[in-house]
């Protein structure tokens, strides 16, 4: 079977230098061209014969997502032979409790400040330095307001 492009053969067989052959299980998810460095990541981490004989015997509409993940643990093994993609996961779960603890944080700190300070008027809202028409920047503009004058008034 030839590419979907139908100029060659499949970025497997490509690369493994031999026939694309009709039915190959490789050329609906590896074009010739992106597909040829994503097999070659998924050929050097699980091998091809594996790669193949998994695909068989996975029903074919749930092969691409097969596919898919195969190719993204096979490239996380290429950058880090160790860990694969459990490094990037460790990293995005930890990316995810400092950001909670930052969000807990700043509620915390609205909290207080909403407690200590009276709220300023819709007319001193909108006579407020800040002209943007982004609310997140024009919120975060009135709690630095009002962290400054908490820190002033203690």
């Amino acid at each position: 079977m030839r590419s979907s492009d139908g100029g060659g053969p499949c970025g497997a067989c490509k690369f493994l230098r031999r026939k694309c052959i009709r039915g190959c299980v490789f050329a609906p998810y590896f074009d010739s061209e992106q597909g040829m460095a994503h097999f070659a990541a998924v050929h050097k981490v699980f091998g091809a014969s594996n790669a193949s004989k998994l695909l068989l015997t996975i029903p074919p509409n749930k092969r691409l997502e097969t596919v898919v993940t195969l190719c993204y643990e096979a490239l996380s093994r290429v950058r880090d032979p160790v860990y694969g993609c459990v490094a990037h996961i460790f990293s995005l779960q930890q990316q995810a409790v400092r950001l909670q603890a930052e969000l807990a944080y700043v509620q915390a700190r609205i909290s207080t400040l909403q407690h200590h300070l009276p709220i300023p008027s819709q007319a001193e809202a909108s006579s407020s330095v800040c002209t943007t028409m982004d609310p997140s920047l024009h919120l975060c503009h009135h709690v630095c307001v009002l962290d400054q004058q908490l820190d002033n008034s203690m």
